[in-house]
């Protein structure tokens, strides 16, 4: 196979020149295409080989950033016979996509690398919310890559045309496309974002309609599918594994389990850009450090009064802020001292401002 048909390119080339004339090993480059249970499969140009991490490469990893993940180039040494190859070293990226672990605090979970889309699939039936959808731009945009929000089933929706509006406001800049994966609206529009040696990764909950997509695609019924749960509306995990696939017209595009909770992991320019309309309408407040509430002269509070914002999206806005300050204090030393003194100022003014009402 052609490395050039799965997106290599010559800054990749340059890349490994550099790192095999610092190695006495025999690298060969590849591209992970598949990752299920810890156990890694990597597209060279000779062959498929199932490959594993090499020790030292696990060893001096700084973090779950440095690890490889479906869609990485990598350096690997071949075994001689037919036995796994070792994976030496994650070439570098262009864009990655990594989500806190459900349920951990300080652990993050890698979904894809080296993409220049992001498909944020939202399916327009009983579980869309729009809230999911603020939160996947913020990830999004974090990785490097341009979001484009993919209405799934649209053919269910009496009036697809107020939902994309309604994304749209939320989204300012990003595209957002109706699609159909029964009736195949829409599937032109993805095709066109994925020319020949280009990757997209899909991400949303599941039930959305990721892996059907898939299939229309391929074209041909590569993944198994499941309808959503009558009783509660809710999808389930058709796809236990992350996946890279070459697409007929050249295009290539990454699939993975539905990802119900997606945690922000260091999103705070994600955030940003997500929000920007709220940003902007933030630094016309009077007070640079307004926190939208009852503050004088808040520019927030006025278009929210006067119905150009919505509440629930900047309640959104605030919960994320929140949670990317938290999850800093719990990574980051300064910060944590910083939160700190912050907490024993506020304990102080509290304690003042109770012997003062005592006087």
């Amino acid at each position: 196979m052609l490395l050039e048909s799965l997106g290599w390119g010559p800054e990749l080339g340059l890349a490994l020149s550099q790192l095999t004339s610092a190695s006495p090993l025999s690298l060969v480059p590849g591209r992970v295409v598949r990752q299920a249970r810890g156990l890694l499969s990597v597209q060279t140009a000779e062959r498929l080989y199932l490959a594993r991490t090499a020790g030292r490469l696990l060893h001096q990893a700084s973090g779950i950033e440095a690890l490889p993940t479906v869609g990485d180039w990598v350096a690997l040494t071949l075994p001689a016979g037919q036995g796994e190859a070792l994976l030496q070293a994650v070439l570098p990226r262009r864009s990655v996509l990594v989500r806190r672990e459900a349920g951990s605090e300080h652990e993050g979970q890698l979904i894809a690398a080296n993409f220049d889309v992001v498909f944020l699939v939202a399916g327009l039936d009983g579980d869309f919310n729009p809230r999911r959808i603020e939160r996947a731009l913020a990830v999004a945009w974090k990785s490097g890559a341009t979001p484009v929000v993919l209405l799934s089933k649209a053919d269910l929706h009496e009036d697809a045309g107020a939902r994309v509006e309604e994304v749209r406001a939320l989204a300012p800049g990003v595209s957002v496309l109706p699609l159909s994966a029964q009736t195949g609206a829409g599937l032109e529009e993805v095709r066109a974002r994925l020319p020949p040696g280009k990757t997209g990764v899909l991400l949303g909950s599941s039930g959305v309609g990721k892996s059907t997509l898939v299939n229309r695609l391929l074209e041909e019924e590569r993944l198994a599918t499941q309808s959503v749960r009558v009783e509660d509306n809710k999808g389930r995990h058709t796809t236990t594994h992350r996946e890279l696939f070459l697409l007929p017209h050249g295009g290539l595009l990454i699939d993975g389990p539905g990802v119900r909770e997606l945690g922000l992991w260091g999103e705070e320019e994600g955030v940003q850009q997500a929000f920007d309309d709220v940003l902007a309408l933030a630094a016309g407040c009077r007070f640079s450090d307004c926190r939208h509430q009852r503050e004088p002269g808040c520019a927030v509070r006025a278009e929210v009064e006067a119905g150009r914002l919505s509440q629930e999206r900047l309640d959104n806005f605030e919960k994320l802020q929140r949670e990317q300050a938290h999850r800093e204090r719990q990574v980051s030393g300064p910060a944590q001292r910083e939160h700190k003194r912050a907490q024993r100022n506020l304990t102080q003014e509290a304690y003042q401002r109770s012997r003062t009402k005592k006087r």
